[in-house]
């Protein structure tokens, strides 16, 4: 089949270019790819083809005979199209090529490019453009916003969203599963709020923050008198959330010994006060969290088997923060403007590079790492908008530390020679990204996610390498 028939299912590349040979050059660079090119040389050709036709990926020269390519970012902007913009330069106009990105434009590319170049990143932004799409259809069978005070739109919390709204009209116990930070009591909060308990009380107990002689009665309460210090009666947890939920995080903590007790109140649906003689009844839905591995704490004997599986009905596993595409920015922006208007700051947003280092640490406290450092920032700094400089240093190592001043050059130190067993650095960071890629089904963005790096860390990376080879 030639490629005068060409494939409507395929992704559409539109290249605007003035001068023919570059336009002839890109078109050649891409013709190995599954995608249907179109050319023009001019701006106008440009727009009346993006409001007929529906384009993926527009490659832009900043620099058109008859209107700036930044026009034509604002068209696609307007119109509403899903299409990612990438834009060429020449290397006086990177100042421009910036400011387009500042624009919505996905990437930038100086001339001359290269091959591998332009293909590498029009592929990133096809991928980006299939992500996109697919999140976008996922939003669409999904009506209703986060539920809770969730903030997000990653596929992962989609997948959460939809099992919250499903098990929340049920009695069945939710086992929430994740790392420290997450949003386990979130999590809680918004089964609760989406449940026919939503009417009753909501009660919190940390198994891990209270001591162990004095969790059976924080959980069960006490009779005045039955025990030191039990100068009044206490209610209890269990009690104060009768026809509502109660939510036991880090409920691996719990001693063997109330576990047994806490079981027996599963089956029963009664409590007995510390020191009193009397069963009560109390009608609770029980909502647990931890952020060990809760079958593993099994096996080691730390959490009754039985109490497990009848705990275990509704498993929720909520993704660290690292996982949720570009869910960081979106939760970053919510806390700045929530910090600045309760410190009286003019904050309104970050920078693009600013935020970029956002979305490539790892962030291993996950969204409560991510709240306390907005909050820094806010707190140290003044100004509209957070610039790079005003991010913690320990950020910078994910996105590389902002570029010092040259110094003079030392004299070349002669190589130690080689030890067994040892490779260069940069050879093993070189094997990795392509070990990556390769696992990855040769998708950069999938690997630069694995590798917890931005998709342009890596490709950069890939250019110096081949300008290397091609310099020996």
């Amino acid at each position: 089949m030639g490629r005068s028939i060409l494939n409507a299912y395929q992704p559409t590349v539109l290249i605007v270019e003035d001068v023919p040979t570059l336009a002839a050059s890109y078109s050649a660079f891409l013709s190995r790819e599954p995608v249907n090119i179109h050319t023009v040389d001019s701006g106008r050709a440009a727009l009346a083809y993006l409001e007929r036709q529906s384009v993926t990926v527009a490659v832009i020269d900043v620099h058109l005979p008859d209107m700036n390519g930044l026009e034509i970012l604002h068209r696609i902007r307007e119109l509403g199209a899903p299409t990612d913009v990438i834009v060429i330069t020449a290397e006086g106009s990177v100042k421009l090529a910036v400011e387009a990105m500042r624009e919505g434009a996905f990437d930038f590319i100086v001339k001359p490019c290269s091959k591998e170049r332009l293909v590498v990143t029009v592929k990133n932004a096809l991928e980006h453009r299939r992500l996109t799409d697919r999140l976008e259809e996922v939003a669409e069978q999904t009506v209703e916003g986060p539920p809770g005070r969730f903030i997000g739109q990653s596929l992962a919390m989609q997948v959460v969203y939809r099992i919250l709204r499903s098990a929340a009209p049920t009695n069945a116990t939710v086992f929430i599963t994740g790392e420290s930070g997450v949003g386990k009591e979130l999590c809680a909060e918004a089964l609760h709020k989406l449940s026919k308990r939503r009417d009753g009380p909501f009660v919190a107990i940390n198994c891990a923050a209270i001591p162990k002689d004095l969790m059976e009665s924080e959980l069960f309460g006490h009779v005045k008198g039955a025990f030191t210090g039990a100068l009044n009666d206490r209610k209890g947890a269990a009690l104060q959330a009768d026809g509502g939920t109660l939510f036991l995080d880090e409920v691996g903590e719990m001693d063997l010994a109330l576990q047994t007790k806490l079981l027996r109140f599963l089956q029963e649906k009664t409590v007995q006060r510390v020191g009193d003689d009397v069963l009560k009844r109390a009608d609770v839905r029980i909502v647990c969290a931890t952020n060990r591995d809760p079958q593993a704490e099994v096996l080691a004997g730390r959490f009754r088997e039985d109490l497990f599986y009848r705990l275990h009905v509704v498993p929720l596993e909520l993704p660290p923060l690292r996982e949720r595409d570009r869910d960081a920015v979106l939760l970053a922006r919510n806390f700045l403007a929530l910090f600045a208007q309760e410190d009286g700051k003019a904050f309104k947003g970050f920078s693009p590079d600013a935020e970029a280092v956002l979305l490539a640490y790892p962030w291993p406290g996950n969204v409560r790492q991510l709240q306390n450092v907005v909050r820094s920032i806010v707190v140290l700094n003044d100004g509209e908008t957070v610039t790079l400089d005003m991010l913690p240093r320990m950020l910078w190592g994910s996105a590389g530390a902002p570029a010092a001043p040259r110094a003079t050059p030392a004299p070349p130190v002669q190589a130690p020679p080689p030890i067994v067993g040892i490779r260069p650095l940069e050879d093993v960071i070189k094997s990795t990204i392509e070990g990556a890629i390769e696992a990855c089904g040769g998708s950069i963005p999938r690997a630069a996610a694995a590798l917890q790096v931005s998709p342009s860390t890596i490709y950069r990376r890939i250019e110096a390498w081949r300008g290397d080879e091609a310099g020996r």
